[in-house]
């Protein structure tokens, strides 16, 4: 008889358990579309070879985080690895989702054999892969031609041009080589500290400048971390500089980190909305949003049982005009 109590006892807490379970999967019910699914340019995050299937009901592009660097593919010489950025593709492609590369020339992450190899091999090898990409995904949307310019230019920067005639012909050599193998794709350049910091926002706007008048890019990329802290009103001045390149601007890599849920919150509304107004932005990127799976560690927008944190419910209902001002 004891025995036969027990297991009552068991199947009892194990039904209770089942409810509990499923009340927090009611409340995790995934949002049926993307965030700006409705807006005029568009909301999306990173991915990784750990597919989100939730991806779809919150972002509408999609920026490989890792996958899409020379190292991630070259990591040997001359043996490609396609396999984790096919599995991202793929999945951007069935739920036709933009894709932007990121990236072809950046002197972090580039593969290690590549700094010891003669100029000549240095330069074909660049060339290669920049035409083995393409091959393989000629459909992508956006390409982040050049990353961190000002902050990290590559090993190899002298084998494809070095500073030249412009100051900056390895930029210009690596565009000229994007736009010929991706005629179709918009072609961006990336960098950090751009938003907050006039000197820096100046100097790249005199390279935009310069790819520009050869016809070269199509859009400037601005990194977004470490805006907790910047004053919304020198975010704005620094948009607005840019702005009268006449480019679109696209935001990338934005993260906002406390592990505090309101003071996330108010960063995100004191933030965000300067970025996603801006007429000359084209589409704001995040540098991911799940918890265990960003960058930054407090910087999550979804924790570690699928529950949305205040910042992204108030993200959701203000992209989709639900906010009052």
């Amino acid at each position: 008889m004891p025995g036969r109590r027990w297991r009552h006892v068991v199947v009892g807490v194990a039904a209770a358990m089942l409810l509990v379970l499923g009340l927090v999967q009611a409340q995790a019910t995934p949002r049926t579309e993307p965030l700006a699914a409705d807006a005029d340019r568009f909301l999306g995050s990173t991915l990784t070879a750990q597919l989100d299937p939730l991806f779809v009901n919150y972002w509408n592009q999609v920026t490989p985080e890792d996958a899409g660097k020379w190292l991630s593919v070259e990591a040997q010489q001359g043996v490609f690895t396609w396999m984790v950025l096919d599995v991202i593709v793929d999945f951007a492609r069935a739920h036709d989702l933009p894709v932007k590369q990121h990236t072809f020339v950046w002197g972090q992450q580039e593969p290690r054999w590549v700094a010891g190899l003669p100029a000549a091999e240095q330069r074909e090898a660049v060339e290669r892969w920049i035409g083995a990409f393409a091959e393989r995904y000629p459909d992508v949307a956006l390409v982040d031609v050049v990353n961190e310019p000002l902050h990290a230019p590559p090993s190899y920067a002298a084998a494809i041009g070095g500073a030249g005639e412009t100051g900056w012909d390895w930029v210009v050599w690596s565009f000229e080589r994007a736009r010929e193998a991706l005629p179709d794709a918009q072609l961006l350049i990336n960098e950090y500290n751009i938003l907050c910091c006039a000197p820096n926002r100046a100097r790249y706007g005199e390279l935009v400048a310069l790819l520009q008048e050869r016809g070269l890019i199509d859009g400037i990329g601005v990194q977004a971390h470490g805006l907790e802290r910047i004053d919304p009103a020198v975010i704005r001045a620094n948009l607005d500089a840019l702005a009268t390149l006449g480019l679109p601007i696209y935001v990338s890599e934005l993260d906002l980190e406390s592990a505090d849920d309101d003071e996330q919150l108010a960063m995100y509304q004191r933030v965000f909305p300067v970025l996603w107004e801006h007429p000359a932005v084209a589409g704001v990127t995040l540098w991911g949003y799940r918890a265990g799976r960003i960058w930054k560690r407090n910087a999550f927008l979804i924790d570690w049982f699928d529950e949305e944190r205040p910042a992204l419910q108030w993200l959701a209902a203000y992209v989709r005009g639900e906010v009052d001002d």
